[in-house]
């Protein structure tokens, strides 16, 4: 199979007419249509419908484009990587995410690295876990991002320090909103807008104390801001991570678990990972970033140590 005739291939999806697409790959058309022929009957797939007036693809073809993508993205990534490798430290950096305050320290990072080394570019992927490892193991991310427990044969990872808190978002004249926090039991009986990570959902049916059935789950989210959303039109309490809703001056308000539920989180890398330059310098970044952290959180400690065993002697 040629990439050339996967980019055909591709056209062709884009497009939905063998003219047009044709016509964008300055190819005459029983060209273009030779070619697709020769690509179903080398894979033994039907890929298209042919009709009158548009293509539509098949299940296999859908499945195809989807492959085709990612393969035309690796090789684009893998040419540029080679090509601007040299004294010069450039190129493209993706790290795969989910909605978490973390992203502000990765962004940190980065914009240091990129006052020393102005030809890289980030690119954040948004998604749940289980898009970012899946684009982990494609070989079409650098990092990921992951909260909550990993699989820690599968990937090198560093543990990062910030934790995420779960809590609840409602609408300010709720009842809830008059306590401090939430509770498993002031939840038991309302509305529910969940997020669709079946991990997350686990931990929180745990904490709630309660199965699926016996719970009103309205509605699930992918991203927070569509959650809040839903919020705000009274369709029910969205269980959500702190510092992602802005509820400043808003009729929104967010409001803490209790007992406290939080998420640990790692940035991970597949162990067969070749790193760029590039790559490599956004890691070190981060090491040291961490360093400097951790030794200034252990001055502190250690300050308040003799602090304590200066009032005790006193």
């Amino acid at each position: 199979m040629e990439l050339r005739v996967l980019q055909y291939f591709l056209a062709v999806a884009r497009e939905e007419n063998i003219s047009a697409a044709a016509h964008s790959l300055h190819l005459t058309q029983p060209t273009l249509s030779r070619q697709l022929r020769e690509l179903e009957e080398e894979l033994g797939k039907q890929l298209m419908i042919r009709g009158s007036r548009k293509i539509t693809l098949t299940e296999d073809g859908m499945l195809l484009r989807r492959r085709a993508e990612e393969i035309l993205e690796l090789v684009s990534r893998t040419e540029k990587e080679v090509m601007r490798s040299g004294d010069a430290v450039t190129g493209d950096l993706y790290i795969g995410t989910g909605e978490t305050d973390a992203v502000r320290q990765i962004a940190r990072i980065a914009h240091q690295l990129q006052i020393h080394c102005p030809g890289i570019r980030f690119h954040i992927v948004s998604g749940d876990a289980g898009d970012v490892c899946e684009r982990l193991d494609r070989g079409l991310l650098d990092f990921g991002i992951l909260l909550g427990d990993i699989d820690k044969t599968k990937y090198h990872y560093l543990q990062l320090p910030m934790k995420d808190t779960w809590g609840v978002l409602m609408r300010r004249d709720s009842p809830l909103a008059r306590q401090r926090a939430v509770f498993p039991q002031d939840l038991w009986d309302k509305p529910l807008i969940l997020s669709r990570q079946v991990g997350n959902k686990s931990e929180l049916y745990r904490w709630l104390g309660k199965e699926p059935p016996e719970l009103r789950t309205v509605a699930t989210y992918n991203l927070i801001y569509n959650a809040s959303l839903m919020v705000g039109e009274g369709m029910g309490y969205a269980f959500t991570l702190d510092k992602l809703v802005n509820t400043t001056g808003s009729a929104l308000c967010f409001r803490p678990l209790e007992p406290k539920l939080e998420l640990g989180m790692y940035l991970v890398w597949k162990k067969s990972q070749t790193f760029s330059r590039g790559a490599e310098l956004f890691l070190e970044g981060l090491r040291r970033q961490l360093a400097l952290s951790c030794g200034e959180q252990g001055r502190e400690t250690h300050a308040e140590e003799e602090s304590g065993a200066g009032n005790a002697a006193f």
